[in-house]
């Protein structure tokens, strides 16, 4: 904690408040970034006023607010601030704002400030769910993910409109933790740097991406299986990132309750020998491969096809391992390129690494089960051949598009050889 104190200490902030409720989180956001060492300049737009006060802000960070650019005397505020600051920080950013970040607007001093930025920007979002959700928005996020801004969030919970659902901005105290983490992490976080601009849009346009997602299934009888808690929300995003960046996409979907990606083939199995068979089927047509679905490790070797009644005896399940589906496809003489995922619930980077290694991957993406299974939101650590790179915590669709555009940077990297 001392190290990266010492670090804090020589790094400055410019923390962006804009005009949403969640206004009051960015207060004790500024103290407790002051607190571990930062310098932090506020800068809000007029909207921010009517939440949260500069004098508030300025009793907190000790340094004046920027509201107006007019109000320094040359009116080069925008110009000054983004050349001292490390790192820019809009929270909360709204709906509107966003939509000016994403199309270069500049029509107040914030706005002006992030487009006049040489630092990283990172963003934290907020907004009523479906203004989230809202189809124009989405666009707007991926394309600063793609012009290289790191999102925050948002996650899932209970909203100032009283209605509950994606787009709650993170608290202060789990914000302030992913901006440190971000500036000072021994490994890269990956913020998908500004070296990500030149894949544009349609990056996987022609690229045929097979993937498997969600659990699989095991019959012990008639009516009971072997099954884990996966929802496959990761595994349909991944889906959807793919397919918006231009790929063809199918997807091998395990049994979840959700609706099927628009614009992806799906292939409904249950068990793991069936997506076996799907996969293999199908994977000689693959040029990249993503399993993220939680597949079954064993089955049982001998199912009973009727209902096992019930009894006082002990009941023994002789189990058989299934194939390693990943670890196959990895292996053929001609394999896609494959992207693993790893689900564990301890020692995170030394089991990821060693599975990465053992089957030859390119890419993997690890996280901890115990934070994900179910979650609308999570955090990833990505293994390639250069390191680990961190994905802060976001949606899952937000993550997903950040792990498709690292993995088309890889795979186009690999075909240029």
């Amino acid at each position: 904690m001392r190290g990266i104190m010492e670090q804090a200490r020589q790094k400055r902030i410019v923390l962006g408040i804009t005009g949403g409720i969640a206004a009051y989180k960015a207060a004790e956001l500024a103290r407790l970034l002051v607190k571990q060492g930062f310098t932090v300049q506020v800068a809000m737009t007029e909207a921010a006023t009517h939440f949260i006060t500069p004098a508030t802000m300025r009793a907190l960070t000790g340094q004046p607010v920027l509201v107006d650019q007019w109000q320094d005397d040359k009116g080069m505020a925008h110009i000054h601030s983004s050349r001292v600051a490390d790192a820019i920080v809009i929270a909360p950013a709204t709906a509107d704002f966003i939509a000016k970040l994403s199309n270069g607007l500049a029509d107040d001093l914030l706005s002006t400030l992030c487009l006049a930025r040489d630092c990283p920007l990172l963003v934290a979002p907020a907004m009523n769910r479906q203004m989230w959700s809202n189809a124009a928005t989405q666009r707007n996020m991926q394309r600063l993910l793609s012009d290289g801004v790191t999102l925050f969030g948002p996650v899932s919970g209970v909203q100032a409109c009283g209605e509950e659902g994606m787009g709650r901005m993170l608290e202060a105290e789990e914000l302030a933790r992913d901006i440190v983490a971000s500036l000072n992490a021994p490994s890269p976080t990956l913020t998908l740097p500004h070296r990500e601009r030149e894949l544009g849009t349609q990056a996987l346009r022609g690229v045929r991406v097979l993937l498997t997602a969600g659990p699989t299934y095991e019959a012990i009888d008639a009516v009971r299986g072997i099954t884990n808690r996966s929802s496959g929300k990761m595994g349909y995003a991944v889906a959807q990132a793919a397919q918006e960046l231009g790929a063809e996409v199918t997807l091998v979907s395990g049994p979840t309750a959700l609706p099927h990606p628009q614009g992806v083939q799906v292939q409904d199995v249950t068990s793991a020998a069936e997506m076996f068979e799907a996969v293999k089927s199908r994977v000689a047509a693959a040029d990249m491969f993503i399993a993220v679905a939680a597949v079954a490790d064993y089955r049982v070797a001998q199912p009973s096809e009727q209902k096992i009644k019930k009894s006082d005896a002990k009941l023994t399940l002789e189990l058989i391992p299934n194939t390693d589906i990943l670890a196959h496809v990895a292996a053929l003489p001609d394999a896609p390129f494959c992207v693993g995922f790893a689900a564990e619930s301890e020692n995170l980077r030394g089991y990821a690494e060693q599975k990465r290694r053992a089957k030859k991957l390119p890419l993997l993406a690890a996280n901890l089960a115990q934070n994900a299974i179910g979650a609308d939101d999570n955090e990833l650590i990505l293994f390639d051949d250069a390191g680990e790179h961190r994905l802060p915590r976001a949606d899952k669709l937000t993550l997903a598009r950040a792990l498709l555009l690292h993995a088309t940077k890889l795979y186009q990297k690999g075909r240029s050889k």
